[in-house]
């Protein structure tokens, strides 16, 4: 597909342990549902209004996300289960199976046949991503990257200023595209690039480049295989990645104690599947 035509497709990374979530939280008020859910570690699950994935699905629709795949491991039958009885109008929702939790660039490659040609917009089940955020980056030219804000992030998002100093920083060329993507930045790389240098919430935009790019990632000093590198390769190879700037906030649910706060932030955002 041309890389200016209209994206219509996104995947949702939701293979992950949920490890944190899955720990007991003495300071997470949970009900009875919430907590069986939050033990099982299928964090997009937890209801908070409803389940937590129909806001995802819902923020993507209103960018003009009319399919969705939900990449998941072979073990999660509630969300298999939940989405072959899912009515929706606005999206068609599907799902891919990533057989072991190998990383990032292992679970977007489980997507390949559902993104086919195009390009498709790639986010993470427990983050929820604003508007327009999602708006910008769907118009975006080829490949792109959301560049967050720091400030704006940390007062607009549950996630706390130390959490967020650990994000990583995208180093961005004067033309506007990606030049590095620093990970856990150390204090002398936030101090070198500055307050202003945005912030990555893995809000990416892939052309089907992407998917040789996985290919050719190799396990990280963690064992896993990380989209991050899969992004250089792929810029290596010659598919630049434009930063798409946003001066905006992002609800975290990583763990029982983010629950609360992200269905507070939720309550009065209106649905539409």
């Amino acid at each position: 597909m041309a890389a200016t035509a209209p994206v219509t497709k996104a995947v949702i990374l939701a293979r992950g342990l949920g490890t944190r979530m899955r720990k007991a939280d003495e300071g997470a008020v949970l009900d009875e549902k919430q907590s069986r859910v939050a033990a099982s570690g299928v964090k997009s699950m937890i209801d908070v209004g409803r389940p937590f994935v129909e806001f995802l699905f819902s923020a993507l629709a209103d960018a003009g996300i009319s399919e969705v795949c939900l990449v998941i491991g072979p073990e999660h039958d509630m969300i298999r289960d939940y989405v072959a009885g899912l009515e929706t109008q606005r999206v068609r929702v599907t799902t891919a199976i990533q057989e072991e939790p190998r990383g990032t660039a292992d679970a977007v490659a489980a997507a390949r046949e559902f993104a086919g040609n195009d390009r498709f917009i790639v986010i993470n089940s427990d983050n929820y991503y604003p508007v327009s955020a999602l708006r910008s980056l769907v118009q975006a030219p080829g490949a792109a990257v959301v560049g967050f804000d720091r400030a704006a992030l940390v007062a607009g998002s549950n996630i706390p200023a130390e959490r967020v100093r650990a994000f990583a920083l995208l180093d961005v060329a004067a033309d506007g595209t990606l030049r590095n993507i620093v990970e856990k930045p150390s204090e002398q790389q936030l101090a070198q690039y500055g307050d202003a240098a945005p912030v990555s919430m893995n809000l990416w935009l892939f052309t089907p480049d992407i998917f040789a790019a996985c290919a050719k990632t190799v396990p990280s000093v963690r064992g896993e295989l990380e989209i991050v590198d899969s992004v250089r390769i792929a810029s290596a190879d010659g598919c630049p990645f434009t930063v798409v700037p946003a001066a905006a906030g992002v609800l975290d649910m990583s763990s029982r104690s983010d629950v609360a706060a992200v269905a507070e932030a939720l309550a009065g955002v209106d649905v539409s599947l």
